[in-house]
């Protein structure tokens, strides 16, 4: 990677941060900016990162470190003494919600596949990408419009829940759809050495983070821990792909995810609340440079030519989204709001979708590039459609169910 090569994914980071920017001002999230500019600066238009750059070992060896910064976010959300606090309904309720979500999407793709002569395993991905629920937009209308009330309070643990249950389905999905497309050549005991042994390798460096943690009150030294836990799991991760399990692709993300959640359950929740805050810059640029890595190979003409399934896409995950809260909900006996208006919420999907099909489209693209190219131009017109219509939803939901507004009157 030369310097020109550096300076030219700078400048690219730079201009897709400014576009999100330009999209907040639509009350959208920027992530779809950041999508958009990718795939507007990519070598299928303007080229300003042309394909030479993405495919350079320093560059993704760049983005993998991004990938496990990345996870630690969704790690510090999994906390246990909060998951056993929040109760059997809520429990419920997210399976039906996460899992109807899961056979919904599953089924219907299946049956479009068999129509369209597309290998039916492909199904399984769009369902365990389908699970995934971004968090950030409906908190975003919590936040902004003061929203309180059973919705609201049902939302946020669930939120939590939500990422258990994707992660566990996600990378189960990911880890068959590899052995499938390697012709068996991957044998079966490695499905659970790759959802495992990523869990495993962030295990091992999160719990010595988290005994420096507990006992580190400088914000430098939180700051300089991170970042060290974060590119020991990187290089573990990357040793043991390039020279040991040479025929699987270890997902970082996971580890991220795996170490952060050990040492967040390490430390006390204030300790917590100030790493995570102190964190925020380093996973937003994590998180910017992950999506403008996912959207810069995409061909906008794909996304042209994938419209059928993205609008299948959308409105199968939308109905088992719905359906599946407000079964669970009603058989939970939730208050009435809950069970009509939760679904409604639980619309939004982009950030998290983005990046697993980044990794469902890592293990495609080499023995079966065009499926991968299936996967990322139907997410990615989705990933746009999609959050335009759900965050509308989920204002929505919020207003029916009389909570815009309830936390400033009180």
């Amino acid at each position: 990677m030369t310097g020109l090569d550096l300076l030219r994914w700078i400048l690219a980071l730079a201009l897709a941060f400014l576009l999100g920017k330009l999209v907040t001002k639509l009350k959208l999230p920027s992530i779809l900016g950041w999508l958009i500019g990718g795939m507007m600066l990519g070598p299928h238009a303007l080229a300003l990162l042309p394909q030479h750059v993405l495919d350079d070992r320093i560059y993704k060896t760049i983005i993998t470190w991004m990938q496990v910064s990345f996870g630690l976010m969704l790690g510090t959300e999994l906390i246990l003494r909060k998951i056993k606090s929040y109760g059997k309904a809520l429990m419920i309720t997210t399976l039906t919600q996460s899992l109807g979500t899961f056979l919904i999407v599953s089924l219907v793709f299946a049956v479009v596949f068999l129509i369209r002569g597309v290998p039916v395993y492909l199904a399984f991905a769009f369902g365990g990408i389908a699970l995934a629920t971004a968090p950030a937009p409906a908190l975003s209308i919590v936040q902004e419009f003061h929203t309180r009330g059973p919705v609201t309070d049902t939302l946020l643990p669930m939120a939590v829940l939500d990422d258990i249950v994707g992660i566990a389905v996600f990378f189960t999905v990911n880890a068959c759809i590899a052995r499938e497309v390697s012709g068996g050549a991957i044998p079966l005991y490695m499905i659970p050495v790759m959802i495992f042994l990523p869990i495993g390798i962030g295990a091992a460096t999160g719990f010595p983070a988290g005994l420096i943690l507990r006992k580190m009150k400088s914000r430098a030294g939180i700051v300089a821990v991170l970042l060290i836990d974060i590119t020991c799991t990187a290089v573990i991760g990357i040793l043991l792909n390039r020279y040991v399990f040479t025929t699987i692709t270890l997902n970082y993300m996971l580890m991220g995810v795996s170490a952060s959640a050990v040492f967040s359950n390490m430390i006390t929740e204030e300790q917590l609340d100030l790493l995570i805050s102190l964190d925020q810059p380093i996973l937003g640029i994590s998180l910017l440079g992950a999506i403008v890595d996912l959207g810069a190979p995409l061909n906008y003409h794909l996304i042209l030519g994938a419209g059928l399934y993205t609008f299948i896409y959308i409105g199968a995950r939308a109905f088992g989204k719905y359906f599946g809260a407000r079964i669970g909900a009603t058989a939970t006996h939730m208050p009435k709001t809950v069970q009509k208006y939760l679904g409604l919420t639980l619309l939004p999907h982009s950030g998290v979708s983005l990046v697993f099909t980044g990794i469902i489209c890592g293990v495609l693209q080499g023995p079966r590039p065009d499926l991968a190219a299936i996967v990322q131009g139907t997410i990615a017109a989705a990933a746009v459609i999609n959050e335009i219509i759900a965050v509308i939803a989920a204002k929505k939901g919020f207003e029916l169910a009389g909570e815009i507004g309830a936390a400033a009157s009180q």
